[in-house]
């Protein structure tokens, strides 16, 4: 059956599931496969639950009229979205960026539901299957989407603005981060630079932070042009949108510009590096008539959730929590910006941070520098990259070590950030501390 055909099929069940535990009444089921499964295994049990169709490509497990065979069923789903989004024709934002993309995309969802019914994509779902499965929830009711598309490998954002084609690119930074994907941090520049590359292509325009030079140089190199650019800056007064950072003690506090508008910003974000997310969704609500004054009081309602900049307080500490990921890059940042916060007694708990190659062990023991530069000593690294660092700081080869060790030598009256790679699952230290 080709693509069209499955369309109008999609159009009478608007519903799609790739999980055959959950099986919505008249969804549709995409049998996507994997290393460690095979969803063509659950297509008939997917319609004995409730779905109206299945899609699989194995011909052994089509033995139902409701059943749909294809070639491949991810490319399937992905051509599905990409007809479905040109149908509809909607304004969508492509994001993407070493840190700070899924922040930046709620501040912007945050702003432009304001004005405009915004879909956007929810959680993580930023990768080959998720921004199929965001497209497919486009209504014609949907006036905007912001796409958030991560990538761990070369021409991964090149194949999701294939599938979303987007109007507006913003890329948040680029940074050291799967290099082990990448190969290099030049790969990384040349892997983001994708979307850049295909807005150029459409004639879109492109959200970017002036300050930042590898985005200018990446933006110069894919032909975008000045009146392709919508810039903000945290330095120059003459961009479309400036931002002056206030306090960042711990919460950011910025105070937003926009030719003769001003509001000020009291988050309730941590970190001075949150500034940058916090003006690209400025930028993105001016330039679709947001009223700038409007937008402070807005993103001042943010909570950030899912260890991600969040600040909490326990009864014996304060608690920075950081722990949704980590690489070199928002690692420095993360210890830059603790230093500037003004508090007593501080103290840091680190874990490993993953996926760098070769350079691993450099990037670990680039890290511990920049806490001795910065003065720190009552410091905690966890995981075996850190450990074989040359350091003076108690280290742990899991976070369960770690507590053990909290246990009998309980951190109180501290201001502690917590930070590290996913996988390390940093966020168990918390109860403990």
């Amino acid at each position: 059956m080709n693509i069209e055909n499955i369309y109008q099929i999609y159009k009478q069940f608007p519903l799609v599931t790739t999980d055959s535990r959950v099986c919505p009444e008249n969804s549709i089921f995409f049998a996507l496969r994997g290393d460690n499964f095979n969803g063509n295994r659950f297509a008939q049990a997917a319609l004995d639950k409730g779905c109206a169709y299945a899609v699989v490509d194995e011909a052994e497990f089509a033995g139902n009229k409701r059943i749909i065979l294809v070639e491949n069923v991810l490319e399937t789903l992905q051509k599905l979205a990409n007809l479905h989004r040109k149908t509809l024709g909607t304004k969508i934002i492509g994001i993407t960026g070493t840190n700070g993309k899924t922040t930046t995309k709620e501040l912007i969802a945050a702003v432009l539901s304001q004005k405009f019914n915004t879909l956007y994509t929810q959680g993580n779902l930023n990768n080959h299957i998720g921004v199929p499965l965001t497209l497919l929830q486009l209504t014609a009711d949907h006036e905007i989407a912001v796409i958030e598309m991560g990538a761990n490998h070369p021409h991964e954002i090149a194949e999701l603005c294939a599938i979303a084609e987007p109007d507006f690119g913003i890329i948040t930074n680029v940074g050291k981060a799967h290099l082990e994907g990448f190969g290099s941090f030049e790969g990384v520049m040349r892997s983001k630079a994708e979307i850049y590359d295909f807005i150029f292509q459409k004639g879109g325009k492109v959200f970017i932070n002036q300050d930042n030079d590898y985005l200018l140089t990446m933006a110069d190199n894919a032909g975008l042009t000045a009146q392709s650019l919508i810039k903000y800056s945290l330095t120059d007064r003459n961009a479309t949108v400036y931002g002056k950072i206030t306090s960042v003690s711990p919460f950011l506090r910025i105070n937003i510009y926009s030719s003769t508008q001003y509001t000020p910003a009291r988050t309730h974000l941590v970190g001075s590096y949150n500034a940058e997310n916090m003006l690209a969704a400025f930028s993105v609500g001016h330039h679709f008539g947001v009223s700038v004054r409007k937008m402070g009081p807005l993103l001042e309602k943010y909570v950030p959730t899912n260890n991600r900049s969040q600040y909490a307080e326990t009864q014996k500490n304060k608690l920075i929590i950081d722990a949704y990921n980590a690489n070199p890059s928002s690692m420095a940042e993360a210890i830059r910006n603790f230093a500037q916060i003004e508090a007593g007694e501080k103290a840091l708990i680190l874990g490993d941070m993953l996926e760098l190659g070769e350079v691993s062990a450099e990037e670990h023991q680039e890290i511990v520098n920049l806490l001795n530069e910065n003065g720190f000593s009552e410091v905690f690294l966890v995981g075996k990259n850190f450990q074989s660092t040359k350091s003076n700081f108690t280290t742990f080869e899991n976070p369960s070590e770690l507590i053990d060790f909290l246990k009998d030598n309980k951190l109180e009256n501290r201001l502690i950030l917590i930070k590290g790679s996913h996988s390390m699952k940093m966020e168990k230290t918390v109860e403990f501390l």
